[in-house]
């Protein structure tokens, strides 16, 4: 996975990011627009909604990088 600090996030995209009880987890993005993020955490707990700004570090999974001919 890719560390991405500035990186615009879309809907479908895959996430590794840290909750605010500093927790690592892994969400679906599953609407983003320029202000907001709607994410499913993929543990069967209902999705959230988070402020675009308020989504610190996170690590983008990216299957072209990780699925590459070395």
């Amino acid at each position: 996975m890719t560390t991405t600090l500035i990186e615009r996030l879309s809907t479908g995209d895959v996430i590794e990011m840290t909750s605010p009880d500093n927790d690592v987890m892994t969400v679906l993005v599953l609407l983003a627009t320029d202000d907001s993020l709607v994410l499913d955490p993929c543990n069967g707990e209902t999705p959230f909604v988070l402020n675009a700004a308020e989504l610190g570090e996170y690590r983008k999974f990216d299957p072209e990088v990780l699925f590459a001919d070395a």
